[in-house]
């Protein structure tokens, strides 16, 4: 799409907390009128709408809009988003396990500054399951980078929560 539709979507979500819990159909409107203006088969479209409906509290309205855009060839950094916003989604309507198979792989994949939210869902959907070692692991190692100190220590007890053997 182009850069000014790119903008009005940016100017959108940058003006979603001046909205009311109650307008969030408002703000869904606001969305879909935005959308109304791509392709028909534009990935952007489902997406935009799946995080309008996520972030108005329908994460089971977003769940088959994020997988369509996944579907459609959402990729790159939107397709991560994606990836990331539907394993929430999955958790909070109670298929935590789903949200476990669709972030791990992102463990491996390139390194872009979506790493700590992938490790926070992911951690999240741990929890959910019952693997909260395995969880709180994978905060503690996404935490240690950022700390000022204790940054080695840090990432070897992520380590051994989930390895203790070493």
């Amino acid at each position: 799409m182009n850069q000014n539709w790119e903008d009005r979507v940016a100017a959108a979500w940058a003006r979603f907390d001046d909205y009311a819990e109650e307008e969030g159909a408002e703000f869904r409107t606001l969305i879909d009128a935005l959308v109304a203006e791509l392709p028909g088969d534009s990935p952007l479209g489902p997406f935009e709408q799946a995080c309008a409906w996520d972030s108005t509290g329908h994460s089971d309205r977003a769940v088959p809009l994020y997988r369509e855009a996944l579907a459609r060839g959402l990729s790159g950094y939107r397709g991560r988003r994606a990836k990331i916003q539907l394993s929430s989604s999955l958790r909070n309507i109670g298929q935590a396990e789903e949200g476990v198979k669709l972030l791990t792989p992102e463990l491996d994949a390139p390194s872009d500054e979506l790493d700590d939210a992938v490790r926070a869902c992911l951690a999240l959907c741990l929890s959910s399951l019952g693997r909260d070692r395995e969880g709180l692991s994978l905060v503690l190692g996404a935490l240690a980078p950022h700390l000022p100190r204790y940054q080695r220590s840090m990432a070897n007890y992520a380590r051994l929560l989930v390895d203790p053997e070493d």
